[in-house]
């Protein structure tokens, strides 16, 4: 089971991620993660960056090391992790790696009520999905060429993973498509009439 995190906000994992590198102040950290696409990892309000930062003061995950000036811009203040930050990344990555938590895709919510569209609709709506998803497969496929040669493969890791759900979701959409079409889905004929009587 997951534990409770003294701060839980999963842009706290890629700042203590980030500054366990290097010491850096708030912007230099955002720029990072924005240019690692970490945005595309985990879901990264960027207004709560300044707020995440000082829970993590706060909780002495991450500690002040400098604070400095460049000409007539604001002082910047310069964070480095401490030895509880360390702990606290490697024991929330290993709890990530390891736990099976649960997790609301989108997609899962509107298959939950999709009893509300009718099949024709519900096929038509799915033939766009999967077009997304191969489109998605396709754009993440070249990514992962583009970059191969010139990244060790544990920097690309997550989108492999990515890849593969996308194409997991994608064999199973087509699965359902060829049942709806050829109408050997269960109970399509009460689909069709409760759809009709609403």
């Amino acid at each position: 089971m997951a534990q409770q995190r003294k701060v839980g906000n999963l842009l706290a994992l890629a700042v203590l991620a980030t500054v366990v590198e290097r010491p850096m102040h708030p912007y230099e950290i955002a720029s990072l993660l924005r240019t690692r696409g970490k945005e595309d990892d985990m879901d990264i309000k960027w207004g709560s960056l300044y707020t995440v930062v000082r829970n993590l003061v706060k909780h002495d995950f991450i500690e002040v090391v400098d604070t400095e000036r460049a000409g007539a811009r604001p002082e910047r203040t310069v964070y480095r992790i401490t030895d509880a930050g360390r702990a606290e990344l490697v024991d929330w990555t290993r709890e990530l790696v390891s736990t099976l938590q649960p997790e609301h895709p989108k997609f899962k919510a509107g298959l939950s009520v999709l009893a509300v569209l009718g099949p024709d609709e519900t096929v038509q709506l799915l033939r766009q999905r999967l077009t997304a998803l191969e489109q998605a497969t396709a754009a993440t496929r070249a990514l992962l060429a583009e970059h191969a040669p010139n990244l060790p493969r544990l920097f690309l890791i997550e989108d492999e993973y990515e890849l593969a759900l996308r194409e997991a979701e994608a064999a199973w959409v087509r699965a359902l498509l060829a049942e709806l079409e050829a109408g050997t889905f269960p109970d399509l004929a009460a689909w069709h009439a409760a759809q009709a009587a609403l």
